[in-house]
């Protein structure tokens, strides 16, 4: 069997093993701050979740059979390592990357649905208070 052969299979293994990983780690993780920025809906946030896990999957398997073509054909054991070792560690960038990117996402929509909690008054206005009359103490001196 030829070695570029074998590198293309361990590769594929490896890769879809961790995207696997990280994928569940991620929608395990992810769904409870999903669940705070949606107000605690947890339909919603079960849904959002499967969604994002699903492109997630899409955009990682995707660069991993992308990147599958090894330019060079693998001759021997060292070759075969030193691929897989490039081809790894390409994957697992990426996949660094789309973790952080995700946190960083749903860090900022969960900011800003803080934000916006705060601004809104826990009750309602209920009434108009006419301003304060001025005593001459605080009032501007009309002349100095």
């Amino acid at each position: 069997m030829d070695l570029t052969v074998v590198a293309y299979v361990i590769y594929l293994l490896i890769s879809v093993a961790l995207t696997v990983w990280v994928a569940r780690t991620l929608s395990r993780n992810g769904r409870i701050f999903l669940a705070d920025v949606l107000h605690g809906n947890e339909k919603l946030a079960d849904a959002v979740n499967h969604l994002l896990v699903v492109g997630f999957y899409l955009v990682n398997l995707g660069f991993v059979t992308l990147y599958l073509k090894n330019a060079g054909g693998v001759a021997d054991a060292r070759e075969l390592f030193e691929a897989l070792s490039v081809k790894v560690g390409v994957v697992l960038l990426v996949l660094g990357v789309m973790h952080l990117g995700n946190v960083w996402v749903l860090s900022r929509i969960r900011r800003r649905s803080a934000l916006e909690r705060e601004q809104t008054p826990p009750v309602p206005p209920q009434g108009w208070t006419p301003p304060a009359a001025q005593s001459p103490w605080t009032a501007p001196a009309a002349g100095r």
